[in-house]
């Protein structure tokens, strides 16, 4: 009998699930490279050279974040904040360029769930935005609804939360959007040309945008007296190997003990040759094609194996 046994793709279970890990960042190193968070602000203008270009880690045109912005998250929405219908253009096969109106975007704009996002994006002349990058190493596959948090200055009104669906709410009124599968934290409402309207629907609930100004968006941006909080979220998978023989299997002791040392002559003792000897278990390893050790499982004490029955022990492995 070999000292290994064969495990079928019916004795592996794998089973996904989500871990989270809270991450808290106050103060100067809140935009530092260690970290990686950086802050920018968005202007509804041409790109031009001219323009001084923003963020506090890598350097970035106003004009391109902007737009970048409105492309990625905010295009379906760019007529109303429910996705409204837009006008699209086709190519026809002769050439010619026919326009149609009243077609359904389809663009992906990330959005968390099928709720209706109420997504409004200042497009008025020199409208501004702010926006909080967080990096992928720190949110992992997304933030997870409901844990951000952003306090700045220390006041009352300085505090943005989500609202589990995609919102950022200060003092009650929206202030912006998350996209927590992206990182991105983007402030629409301050100081810009939807500052104070009002979203929603009479079935669904109305709510007003944040009337916030331009001075507080650039404090959010720029100021170092600030505190950011949120969790992460990783998705760990969960082996568990099941680990089956029969009574006939695996009887022999691998125990040093077991074996006589009066003459060294490497014979066990006689009492652990007889059929009724029934060893105890206390490691169980798992080895690749290549009879190479790749995990140990150790059990919380030992197991005595059956001589009547089949023996299983489920070993877990998290990767």
């Amino acid at each position: 009998m070999s000292v290994y046994k064969s495990l079928t793709t019916s004795d592996v279970i794998v089973t996904p699930f989500k871990t989270n890990k809270s991450f808290s960042f106050k103060g100067d190193n809140f935009t530092t490279s260690s970290i990686g968070i950086d802050r920018f602000m968005g202007q509804n203008t041409p790109y031009t050279s001219n323009i001084p270009d923003t963020g506090q880690i890598v350097s970035q045109s106003k004009s391109l974040v902007y737009n970048s912005i409105k492309q990625l998250y905010y295009s379906n929405y760019i007529r109303g904040e429910n996705g409204s219908t837009v006008l699209t253009s086709s190519k026809n096969l002769d050439g010619t360029i026919s326009g149609q109106s009243g077609i359904q975007p389809m663009y992906d704009n990330f959005v968390p769930n099928t709720l209706l996002a109420n997504r409004l994006f200042p497009t008025a002349s020199l409208d501004e935005i702010g926006v909080i990058s967080i990096p992928s190493n720190l949110f992992g596959e997304y933030i997870m609804p409901g844990t951000f948090r952003y306090e700045y200055n220390g006041t009352s009104n300085g505090v943005i939360t989500d609202d589990g669906n995609g919102g950022l709410f200060q003092s009650g009124d929206k202030i912006g959007d998350i996209i927590y599968q992206h990182g991105m934290v983007i402030i629409t409402s301050a100081g810009s040309s939807i500052t104070g309207s009002i979203y929603g629907t009479a079935v669904y609930g109305t709510g007003i945008y944040s009337e916030a100004n331009s001075n507080d968006l650039n404090l959010l941006i720029s100021t170092t007296n600030v505190t950011c909080s949120f969790q992460s979220t990783m998705t760990i998978y969960e082996s568990q190997y099941k680990c089956t023989f029969s009574p006939n299997e695996y009887t022999y002791t691998q125990n040093p003990s077991a074996i006589s040392g009066s003459l060294n002559s490497g014979i066990v003792y006689d009492f652990l040759t007889g059929s009724y000897f029934q060893p105890y278990i206390t490691t169980v390893g798992l080895y690749n094609g290549a009879n190479q050790l790749v995990a140990v499982g150790k059990l919380s004490q030992p197991l005595q194996s059956s001589n009547v029955s089949d023996t299983t022990i489920l070993v877990n492995l998290d990767l």
